[in-house]
């Protein structure tokens, strides 16, 4: 396919998952939901649970969670300017030390085939995220880590601007 400057290009969607595995869907639906629980219950802000999907969103290549997690950062109140530092956090100074600690998870869990999340990894993030918090923000990350694998396995859902 190819682009002008005036089109863009389509992607085709390989599998309907929605359709075809509706149980398996609502289960993940159901998992989310769990997961957003937690956050509600160890009082993890909004706009870090965006910036969090949105980070492994990136990581993955998810274009659609880029998308979706893009909109409702800024919908939580993030500035645009944090949203779009997300991909390089490590080298911005927009993110608190809670926030970093926060991200630097992310990516050791988004990775875990190569990091196997250190204990260095989790001294850290243990420094600054109670047990509580810690879980939830673990729930999180799985959670849209199976969103991103599925989404960019099969395609099924389109992205928006």
């Amino acid at each position: 396919m190819t682009c002008t400057a005036d089109s863009t290009v389509g992607i085709l969607t390989r599998l309907d998952i929605d359709t075809a595995a509706p149980t398996f869907s609502r289960a993940l639906a159901s998992l989310d939901a769990a997961a957003t629980k937690e956050l509600d219950r160890a009082h993890i802000e909004s706009g870090l649970r965006e910036l969090v999907r949105l980070r492994a969103s990136q990581i993955n290549g998810c274009a659609y969670c880029v998308s979706e997690h893009t909109r409702d950062a800024l919908e939580a109140g993030e500035p645009i300017g944090r949203v779009a530092a997300v991909a390089v956090w490590r080298e911005s100074p927009f993110f608190t030390a809670r926030e970093r600690a926060a991200l630097a998870l992310t990516d050791s869990m988004t990775r875990v085939a190569d990091t196997h999340v250190s204990h260095a990894d989790w001294a850290a993030v243990s420094a600054h995220l109670s047990p509580p918090e810690l879980s939830a923000l673990v729930a999180l990350i799985v959670v849209i880590n199976a969103w991103n694998a599925v989404g960019v396995t099969t395609r099924a859902w389109t992205p928006t601007l």
